[in-house]
Parts: C-alpha cells; sequence; structure tokens
C-alpha cells in the first residue's frame, strides 16, 4: 500500500482539529508505579512545572535546546514538538492518553525527536508555532502538536488528538497512532514534498509575524477618528443580554472570554466621553461576570472563559493574568460607578490572590488547574448532597438555593451545581425585602460554611513559577485597587511584589529575567532572558504603582526598563517592537506582536507606557516614539481595530495630550 500524499495527511489533520475529540479507554501502564517512577527523562532536570509533569513519560521527551534538533539532523527525523503548559486541561488529557502510554511512546521514540515546550516559559516558541499552525487555516489550542524538520520548520500539526480511531458518522476521525504512523510514512516516502511544504510554511509565517500583509501603515491618520471607528466595531460585539462580546451571527454561541483589554479601553473612552450608553454596556457586562460562575463565588477569583453565553459554566482554570486584569477594571469601573458589589468583587478575587496565589516573599504564582483527579472543576461544584452536607441547617440551605441556584437545577454535567447568582445582588435583596448591606451580611456566614466544606477537598494543581510579565499586570492591579478604594494593604501588596520582581528577577546589567522558580531540590532561582511583554507588563505595574504613591523611585524604575526595552527590542528603521531581545536565540521567523487577545500586547503596551512616561517625565523622546509606534500600526488598528484595543487606547491618550497648538488631522 503506497504512503499517503501529504495533501491528504494535511486534509485529515484539518479535520481532526474540528473534532477534539476525548478518549477515555484504558491505558497501558506507563509513568509512575509504586514508589519510585518506572521512567525518568531530560525533563526531571526542569524548573517549569510543566515540563517536570511529563518527566516521568516513557516519550524520551528533550527539552527545546540544541541537543534536540542535533539529534534530529544526526538521525535525520523529524520532530514531534508538543507545547502546553500547567493548568491546561486537554494537555493532561493527551498526557495520560498518549505520552503516558507505552505503546505510543515507543513509536514517537522509535521514529521521531521529541520536545516538551511549556508555553509560560517560551512564548517566543508558541506565539511562532501558532502562527505557522493558524497559517495553515487551522484555530489555535492547547496542546499546540507540531511536526518539524530537524532545521526547526514546521511542516504540519494540529492541537489536541485522542490516541485511537474514531467512527464519526461514516468518517474514521484518525488517532495520533494512526497520525505519527501517516505522517511517518509520508516523510520515509517523499522528504523533499516536506521541505516543499516547510519553505511555504516558513515563509507564510514569517510575513505574518513581521506585519508585512498590513497595508497602508503611512497613509493612516492618528486622530479621534480611529478611535471612534475601533469602538465602532466592538459595539458591533456586544450581546446586549449578557454582556461581553461575541458574533451575534452566530448567537453568541461558543466561548466567551471576559476580554479585559477591551473593557479597560472602553471604560476610559465612556469616561472621557461621558457616553452613558457604552458605560451602561461595560457595567452589564461586570455586573453579569461577576454575577455568574466564571467567577468563584465561594473564593473569590476568576475562571478563564465560560464555555457558554450567559457566563455560568467556565473552563476552571484560574490564570493570574485574568485575575491581574480584571481587578484593574473593576477598580476603575467602581471608581466611576462607585457600585458597592464592585468593591466586593476586588476584594474577595485579591483575598483569594494573597491566599492562594502568593509566595510567602511576595511573589506571584502563575496558574491553578481546571482539573482535580482528572475531572474538571471537581474542587469547585457541588452535588445537591455535598450542599446539603454543609449546610444541615434547612434555612440556609434554603437562602442558598435562593440566592446561587437558580430555579434549583443542576447546571453542568447533568448532576452538579455551578454556584451562580440568579439576579442581581440588587435585585435579590429587593425580593427578600432587604438592603444589599443586610442581604451580604446574611449570606456571608453561609458562604463561608461551604467555603469551609470546599477547603476540605484535594485543591488544584498550583504552578508556583512567577513570571514577570504576569506579575507585572498584578501589580498594576493591586495599585490601581488600593487607589481606588483607599486601602493601603493593597499598595503595599503592589510594592513587595515589584521589589521583589527588581531583586531577583532583573540582572545587574538592567536585563530583566522571564521566570522565577526551582528544578526539584535546587534552590529557586531567575531563568530565560526576559520578551517584550515581561518589560512591558512589569512597567504598566510600576506606573500604577507611581500614580497610587507619587514615589519617585517606581516612575525612575519603569523608565529604566523602557530605556532597555527600546534598545534591545526597538527596530530603529521602520518601527515597532520585537518580541524578542535583539540577541535572543534566532528563529525562521521574528515576531512584533501586535494583536491584543485576552492580554495586551507587547506593542500596544509598549506604546501606552510611553505615553504616560512622557507626560509624567516631560521627556519628549517618549513621545515621539510613541507617534512613530503608532504610526506603525495605524493600518492594522484600520483594518481591524478590536485586534489592537490597547494600541487604540494609546492613541487616544495620545490624542488627549498633544502640546497646545497642535491640532489633530481631521477627515476631509
Amino acid at each position: 500500500m503506497p504512503a499517503p500524499s501529504f495533501r491528504h495527511i494535511a486534509v485529515v489533520f484539518t479535520f481532526l482539529f474540528a473534532l477534539v475529540l476525548a478518549n477515555s479507554s484504558d491505558l497501558v501502564a506507563g509513568g509512575k508505579a509504586k514508589g519510585k517512577p518506572r521512567f525518568t527523562n531530560r525533563l526531571a532536570k526542569e524548573t517549569s512545572p510543566y515540563l517536570l509533569m511529563h518527566a516521568h513519560n516513557p516519550t524520551s521527551w528533550y527539552a527545546w535546546g540544541p541537543e534536540a534538533f542535533a539529534k534530529a539532523k544526526k538521525e535525520k527525523k523529524l520532530i514531534f514538538l508538543s507545547i502546553g503548559y500547567s493548568s491546561c486541561f486537554w494537555c493532561h488529557v493527551m498526557e495520560r492518553e498518549s505520552f503516558n502510554n507505552e505503546v505510543v511512546a515507543k513509536i514517537l521514540n522509535d521514529h521521531f525527536i521529541c520536545i516538551k515546550v511549556d508555553r509560560e516559559e517560551r512564548p517566543d516558541i508558541d506565539q511562532i508555532y501558532m502562527t505557522a499552525l493558524n497559517v495553515q487555516g487551522q484555530s489555535g489550542g492547547w496542546p499546540l502538536s507540531m511536526f518539524l524538520l530537524p532545521d526547526g520548520r514546521p511542516v504540519v500539526g494540529g492541537t489536541y488528538w485522542p490516541r485511537e480511531d474514531k467512527q464519526v458518522g461514516k468518517e474514521t476521525a484518525f488517532g495520533f497512532k494512526t497520525i505519527l504512523k501517516k505522517v511517518f510514512d509520508a516523510y520515509k516516502e517523499d522528504p523533499k514534498q516536506f521541505g516543499k511544504r516547510a519553505d511555504q510554511i516558513a515563509s507564510l509565517t514569517t510575513r505574518t509575524l513581521e506585519n508585512a500583509l498590513v497595508p497602508g501603515i503611512a497613509l493612516v491618520p492618528l486622530n479621534r477618528d480611529l478611535v471612534e471607528r475601533v469602538v465602532e466595531e466592538l459595539k458591533d460585539e456586544f450581546d446586549l443580554d449578557h454582556g461581553g462580546f461575541g458574533n451575534p451571527n452566530r448567537k453568541f454561541r461558543g466561548s466567551k472570554f471576559p476580554m479585559p483589554p477591551r473593557l479597560d479601553f472602553l471604560l476610559q473612552v465612556a469616561e472621557r466621553t461621558k457616553d452613558k450608553k457604552l458605560l451602561a454596556h461595560l457595567t452589564l457586562t461586570l455586573d453579569q461576570i461577576a454575577m455568574g460562575g466564571i467567577y468563584d463565588q465561594i473564593g473569590g477569583g476568576f475562571h478563564r472563559y465560560s464555555t457558554e453565553r450567559t457566563w455560568t459554566v467556565p473552563h476552571f482554570e484560574k490564570m493570574l493574568y485574568d485575575n491581574a486584569q480584571l481587578v484593574e477594571v473593576y477598580a476603575k469601573a467602581y471608581r466611576m460607578t462607585k457600585k458597592p458589589y464592585y468593591r466586593r468583587v476586588i476584594e474577595e478575587t485579591l483575598a483569594y490572590i494573597a491566599r492562594e496565589m502568593t509566595s510567602p516573599q511576595g511573589a506571584f504564582y502563575s496558574s491553578q488547574d481546571a482539573e482535580t483527579h482528572h475531572e474538571e472543576g471537581r474542587n469547585y461544584v457541588w452535588t445537591p448532597k455535598e450542599l446539603a452536607d454543609a449546610l444541615p441547617d434547612k434555612a440556609e440551605l434554603a437562602f442558598v438555593k435562593k440566592v446561587y441556584v437558580p430555579e434549583n437545577k443542576l447546571n453542568f454535567e447533568e448532576k452538579y451545581h455551578i454556584l451562580r447568582w440568579a439576579k442581581t445582588p440588587a435585585e435579590t435583596a429587593a425580593d427578600l425585602k432587604m438592603t444589599e448591606a443586610e442581604l451580604f451580611k446574611k449570606i456571608d456566614p453561609i458562604r463561608k460554611k461551604l467555603f469551609d466544606a470546599r477547603e476540605k477537598r484535594d485543591k488544584p494543581f498550583l504552578n508556583k513559577i512567577a513570571l514577570t510579565a504576569w506579575s507585572g499586570l498584578m501589580i498594576a492591579g493591586y495599585a490601581e485597587a488600593g487607589r481606588a478604594l483607599a486601602e493601603p494593604k493593597y499598595v503595599k501588596a503592589a510594592a513587595n511584589a515589584a521589589d521583589f520582581a527588581l531583586k531577583h528577577q532583573l540582572t545587574k546589567e538592567g536585563r530583566l529575567l522571564r521566570t522565577y522558580g526551582a528544578a526539584p531540590g535546587a534552590a529557586p532561582k531567575a531563568a530565560v532572558n526576559a520578551y517584550l511583554e515581561d518589560y512591558t507588563s512589569l512597567t504598566h505595574g510600576l506606573l500604577n504603582l507611581f500614580d497610587a504613591t507619587k514615589d519617585k523611585r517606581w516612575l525612575d524604575a519603569a523608565s529604566k526598563l523602557t530605556n532597555t526595552m527600546l534598545e534591545f527590542h526597538g527596530n530603529k528603521k521602520i518601527g515597532g517592537y520585537y518580541y524578542t531581545a535583539h540577541d535572543h536565540e534566532k528563529f525562521f521567523a521574528r515576531s512584533k506582536d501586535q494583536y491584543d487577545g485576552v492580554q495586551p500586547s507587547g506593542n500596544s503596551q509598549a506604546t501606552r507606557n510611553l505615553i504616560r512616561l512622557a507626560r509624567l517625565t516631560g521627556d519628549a523622546r517618549y513621545e515621539k516614539e510613541a507617534e512613530r509606534t503608532l504610526k506603525f500600526f495605524a493600518g492594522s488598528m484600520k483594518n481591524y481595530g478590536p485586534g489592537l484595543v490597547t494600541m487604540a487606547q494609546a492613541l487616544d491618550l495620545f490624542v488627549a495630550g498633544r502640546p497646545v497648538g497642535v491640532k489633530e488631522k481631521k477627515k476631509k
């Protein structure tokens, strides 16, 4: 039987990716037996918690580095690259099904060189290969699974694949074992075809990452018309019933992310313009998020996203960057509206951060898993019996159901309650003929009983690596909360974390490092050269700290980091900032990240920081640099404004602060 063609493999992969099917069949024993692990691979020496999770797989993993590529070239083997992160649910599923399976491991070890990457530790690698997947017409996700030539150029890939083939209607969806065999056979049959395909993908990836696909960069005027255009495009995506953003043509089906950069931008516009309708949609969004299951009603803090429109059923992992940005957004909204519930959400979330996500030294941990005992969300959900056992007082149980169990229905996997507000706190209080303050006074002792009962459960895995970028966002959130709520302890927490980062994650030469953590049995240390987002996010935190304290040392530190960022990440010829430093490891492509997602892009944050620094220091150099960057990305803003909301926010600040006598250019 002839080997399958490359085109056939690519079609199959596209089909597989769309299915995202789980496979729950029994594993062939691998990994740990009782006592000493049966297998130990090269990842056992790493500091990344995610890589360490795979250190005892029978799969012979390499960390990213020259050793793996040298071996691939010597043995003329394809590389199988798997990228994930510690709190990724489907990453854990694929690890259990495939990487810890001795049959699959033998196929991988015999025919491929296997590299495992933690995307939180090496976002540069993830960014390049995720883009390579996207240019092939596939949506992204994790785990990211890619096949590479020995020189590192990608050929084909996907995300999660179940181990075994599955029948879906009349079609057979190939499992990972079959995919491995077909890729190996096709490469053995015609390696030149793989080389041609790699050339095409590398070229497309390079053009996409370097912003070469955006026309008219220098022709778009920098004025409020562009800001207003972005606002109107975002309004087209408003969910007017449940808040947030989505596709109205698809009736807002699918996952729903809070998207803090969008909320932050629109709050700034609403405050400047006094647009009551815009503010009303933002408060609707913030109300619905805080009322939903995406917010942990018992322990505080936000889960990553909702799997449906109403914010009820979340994907249960908790990420530091989500909580950091949402605290900042709620703090700004509280400052504008004085809604007491927003203050409560901030206080509960920061109590969660202090309790679960802060080291004894004041640094911030990065994430908590979605699952315990291989079951997603089990730590957070309740069976009716568990609720009754935790609240033996029938009146208290009835009250909790009135508040947190809409229509007394199960809302997760037909057997669990995800606690969420049935109505807004104000509406609930009115129904119960009490004030909002009286409502919380009554519900809080009952919530404490539920919290104490939940604390007896096994907790999700906690990733204790401190990441500079995410810590910077959390510093910003704490500082803004301290300022908005007039609460000194929040400002102090921000200052402690900033001191930690500047002491432990900054080299003597003034260069930042990305991570702070420890390998098993070793002392913790900082590692991995920082990326653009590390400089820009920490600078954002330092600027918020300066706003909250007026302590000049934070402004000086922000200026120094920005100067280093300009030196090592800037492009003096055409503008914009590279994601990696000029002396970083070289890849087949290099990114100037421009698009905001759940976090603002490095270029957007850099521009906003430069404008703030120019205003605070009076240094015109920062203003000129910001203007040059705005011009570079103006074409992208015009083409797809919702993807560059923080850049639009920076433009809004830039226009507001033009020197006297300098007018913005209006359209004719």
